[in-house]
């Protein structure tokens, strides 16, 4: 893209979650590098303040999650708050509901979003990750979901998605275990979708949101949505949300100027209506 727009930083969770957008694409990056980027609750909350400013700015066409210092995504949950926020079941289930809001936004994001996943992603790591629409990781990266490690039952959604990247038998193993894997076994086994250098990743990583940002929004909004009806279970399917996004892609304006440029062998610009 030409014209460079960049917006000025805005931090959140005393500057543990930073958020800034580039033509079209946002960027929510995990900012704890001293911790690897471990989520503590007021990350989690200010991760889910991020994503709904990013949702309700028409000027973001897609959304791209990071994590600071090269050495991580996002390692985890912050354990030297589990003593205090996860100590029992009761506690535990406290901090699931404080953090389950983030993660529902994020699961049911209206635009697309893309993890940029550099050095560890584990665990709650792996969580965010596996809830963005593509993955792609830098050589070296390592994945894994240590919650056998740590006694942790780890929950339906979180088992969900794994399932639905890796299937049953390697989301078996990876949570009998605990184990971690390198970013070439995660991209064999399904977990991510590209996989680069690491002096790379960020340039290809924009270069593919750009590209999505400059598509056509609604298209993109009916693959998002008919994909997540793919994936349901045939009675719980919402066919007519289906219909009504085709629907509203045809008689779209958009698709007008597809044509359109097509037919005069030009660049179209969608509005996105």
């Amino acid at each position: 893209m030409s014209d460079i727009f960049s917006t000025a930083e805005t931090s959140y969770a005393d500057g543990k979650i930073l958020k800034h957008v580039t033509d079209g694409v946002g960027v929510v990056t995990f900012n704890n590098p001293a911790k690897r980027n471990a989520m503590s609750l007021e990350m989690w909350e200010g991760f889910g303040e991020a994503l709904t400013a990013l949702r309700d700015d028409e000027a973001v066409r897609v959304v791209v999650l990071r994590g600071a210092g090269g050495r991580a995504f996002v390692s985890g949950a912050d354990i030297s708050q589990f003593e205090k926020t996860r100590h029992n079941a009761a506690a535990s289930e406290d901090y699931a509901k404080r953090s389950a809001a983030q993660r529902a936004l994020l699961a049911d994001y209206p635009k697309p979003t893309i993890a940029c996943i550099e050095g560890f992603c584990l665990g709650g790591g792996m969580q965010v990750a596996m809830l963005t629409d593509i993955r792609l990781a830098a050589h070296g990266s390592q994945f894994g979901i240590p919650a056998a490690k740590l006694g942790i039952a780890y929950g339906y959604d979180g088992l969900k998605h794994l399932v639905s990247l890796v299937g049953p038998s390697w989301a078996r193993l990876l949570m009998y275990t605990g184990m971690r894997i390198d970013s070439a076994e995660a991209l064999r086994i399904g977990l991510v979708e590209r996989v680069f250098p690491e002096d790379e990743l960020w340039g290809e990583t924009m270069t593919i949101a750009q590209t999505i940002s400059e598509n056509a929004p609604l298209a993109i909004r009916a693959a998002k949505i008919t994909i997540a009806e793919v994936l349901k279970d045939e009675g719980r399917r919402d066919m007519d949300a289906i219909k009504a996004i085709g629907t509203a892609c045809m008689d779209s304006a958009d698709f007008r100027e597809g044509r359109q440029a097509f037919m005069e062998k030009r660049k179209p610009k969608f509005q996105g209506r």
